[in-house]
């Protein structure tokens, strides 16, 4: 198997990992929606999942690392130097923060959950482990994989649609939505950030996910160009 078609299944792999998993965790766990319940509800229902969501949570960690593998992958066929050295630094961090936010639901969620369902903890303990779920939901969740996770990965998009304009390996066409959905994800990246820290910036959370859905075509229609 020679580098093209190597990162052409990866880019197709990926995505439609990322999406199966995140479409199975909305059926078990009722995510991402449940987030917006109170902090009780989130612990007790993931306690209730068992180890079976926590190798969910798991699989679904996975699509950090299948992003690293694509992005590597995808350097090589590009030709790595400038632009695309660059980009592929970026990608690379954005697969490992993304990695590192959702490692969370799979070492820290479990104790904490177990804690809380406790019946020997007294409710100013339970109080606290349900501050402590918040804090690594802002920290980790907000902060490391989402607002990072989008930033990054909106720069690696704009640096490699510059990359495949101006390159053979892939048609030129391709580049143009990298550009426009990369852009869209970096700004995105401010939904929580300043002024929107509490409630939200309404319009990058209505968008956020459509251009996600994009995104994975994207990168979809990267890999069958590749592999065609």
């Amino acid at each position: 198997m020679n580098v093209e078609v190597a990162a052409g299944v990866v880019l197709i792999v990926a995505p439609l990992w990322f999406n199966t998993n995140f479409a199975l965790l909305g059926r078990r766990f009722d995510y991402p929606d449940i987030l917006r319940r109170p902090t009780g509800d989130i612990l007790e229902r993931f306690r209730d999942g068992g180890s079976s969501l926590i190798l969910l949570w798991w699989t679904f960690m996975l699509s950090g690392l299948l992003l690293v593998a694509g992005v590597v992958l995808l350097g090589q066929v590009l030709v790595f130097d400038g632009t695309v050295a660059v980009a592929t630094t970026f990608g690379i961090l954005a697969g490992l923060v993304q990695t590192l936010g959702l490692l969370r639901w799979v070492y820290v969620v479990p104790a904490l959950a177990r804690a809380y369902a406790d019946p020997s903890v007294r409710p100013e303990q339970r109080e606290m482990l349900a501050a402590i779920f918040r804090a690594l939901h802002q920290y980790l969740g907000v902060g490391v994989g989402e607002h990072l996770g989008y930033l990054l990965t909106g720069i690696w998009s704009v640096l490699i649609g510059l990359a495949v304009i101006q390159g053979a390996a892939l048609p030129t066409w391709l580049g143009w939505p990298g550009i426009l959905i990369g852009s869209g994800l970096a700004v995105g990246s401010a939904e929580f950030l300043g002024p929107n820290e509490k409630r939200g910036w309404g319009l990058a959370g209505a968008a956020i996910p459509i251009l996600f859905v994009a995104w994975s075509a994207w990168l979809l229609a990267m890999g069958i160009a590749l592999i065609a």
